[in-house]
């Protein structure tokens, strides 16, 4: 029996989704990739625009994609941000550096996506509103329904495909910090989705809400201009507060609640005015655009079930989703994870029985709880460990990760948790691995 070649709408095209595109063709499929921008990049594509609901609440809101500021840098070093076969390499236009800005991101993508023809694939300007499970000719599909915005160009229509591959990324729906008084507190408040300039918080005081990465690298943004700048968490382990701090940023423990006359009461009776609350409390994985009867839901940010992070078993292999677990090499990961998808579509690698699919889900989160981990960190993946990438890579007969990745990977998780703000500058990647004996030749891998 030879192989399937079947109609897969991909849904993005950012990182995962122009890989997910260009390994469905290599396996003979045929590819839609629907996009609500006019470009590729997802969350590389900056846009100076905010929403009008500063918070993210808004359900009805007009939706900006992207969560970048102006002055955004990469915190993985670029040797590893390439995919496997397409390395991030540094060219002589452009930025050079080992950590460079989004903008070269973007560049690199474009790239990317021109070099393997996936620009005639994409559908620029369409919104998916809604995929939902469809009868035609007799067969289970699935039907698509777009729009497109844009004046005369304004249009809407249906498409059916026997499968759909989701690629719409994870840094949309932002999640805030509740406390008491929150709603009716009178300064400022946005979630970091809609941060863009730091000059526009000269002078002011400001109080950043979370101790991930985000909240320090803005921060750092923020400080040369703001008055004063302050940082709360819940985080209660000193050793991680310490590793955490940012040189010149005042601390404090979580938001106990916020007076009527302005006041924010911290959890330790301390207390501060402040101009502006800006919440780095991450985000939630969204689909409003998927109907599948609560065959798949989102609870706690826990996407379920989902066989190894992309097969809900009850609907596999025909709707599948691409670059939810984190941290991770998200370029090879994705890639890894687009070429299952493409071989288990065309038959060339099968899948386990729904019930074992299943029974493999609940042994997952079974391990969450031995783990201590709360349901939102289900799609979270340990670090250090690279399990997951390299089961991945074994179940496509890839050899595992080279030792390099993980290793500079690990390395530059202390560097993040280091005091050297300038460590992006100071550390020369491309040194360091050949101190490590690793050698430029082995940034390309086929």
């Amino acid at each position: 029996m030879g192989k399937l070649h079947v109609k897969v709408a991909v849904i993005g095209a950012g990182m995962a989704g122009l890989v997910a595109a260009r390994e469905l063709r290599r396996e003979g499929h045929r590819a839609v990739v629907f996009e609500r921008a006019d470009d590729v990049g997802g969350m590389w594509l900056y846009d100076p625009r905010v929403e009008s609901d500063l918070l993210g609440l808004d359900p009805g809101r007009d939706v900006v994609h992207a969560s970048m500021y102006r002055s955004l840098r990469v915190n993985l070093a670029r040797q590893l941000m390439g995919y496997l076969d397409y390395p991030f390499l540094k060219k002589g236009c452009g930025d050079s550096r080992d950590f460079p800005g989004h903008e070269e991101v973007l560049r690199f993508l474009r790239g990317f996506a021109e070099d393997f023809g996936l620009v005639e694939l994409i559908r620029f300007g369409h919104e998916v509103v809604r995929v939902e499970r469809a009868v035609e000719g007799g067969r289970d599909q699935w039907a698509v329904e777009w729009r497109r915005r844009g004046g005369e160009e304004a249009a809407a229509g249906v498409d059916v495909f026997e499968a759909v591959v989701v690629c719409n990324g994870k840094y949309t729906q932002p999640k805030i910090a509740e406390f008491p008084g929150r709603s009716t507190w009178q300064g400022e408040q946005l979630h970091s989705h809609n941060y863009r300039v730091s000059e526009l918080y000269k002078n002011k005081i400001v109080l950043i809400i979370g101790r991930g990465i985000s909240a320090g690298e803005i921060a750092k943004d923020i400080l040369p201009f703001a008055r004063e700048v302050h940082q709360a968490s819940r985080e209660t382990n000193p050793q991680v507060v310490k590793l955490n701090k940012v040189s010149g940023v005042f601390q404090h423990p979580m938001i106990a609640c916020a007076k009527e006359n302005g006041k924010l009461v911290f959890q330790d009776e301390s207390s501060m005015y402040a101009d502006v609350i800006i919440h780095c409390t991450g985000y939630r994985y969204h689909y409003p655009f998927l109907k599948t009867e609560g065959l798949v839901c989102v609870d706690n940010n826990r996407v379920g079930p989902l066989y190894e992070h992309v097969f809900p078993p009850n609907l596999a292999p025909w709707l599948s989703f691409i670059g939810i677990p984190y941290p991770t090499f998200p370029a090879q990961l994705s890639e890894l994870q687009s070429k299952w998808v493409a071989k288990v579509l065309s038959g060339e690698l099968v899948l386990p029985s729904e019930e074992e699919m299943m029974s493999s889900v609940q042994e997952h989160y079974q391990r969450i709880e031995e783990l201590g981990w709360p349901k939102h960190c289900t799609h979270k993946l340990e670090i250090g460990k690279f399990e997951y990438e390299n089961w991945l890579a074994d179940r496509l007969g890839l050899p595992s990760l080279e030792q390099w990745r993980e290793k500079l990977a690990l390395v530059g998780l202390e560097m993040l948790k280091s005091s050297d703000g300038n460590w992006k500058d100071t550390w020369d990647v491309d040194k360091w691995m050949q101190e490590e004996g690793f050698g430029k030749q082995s940034l390309n891998r086929s």
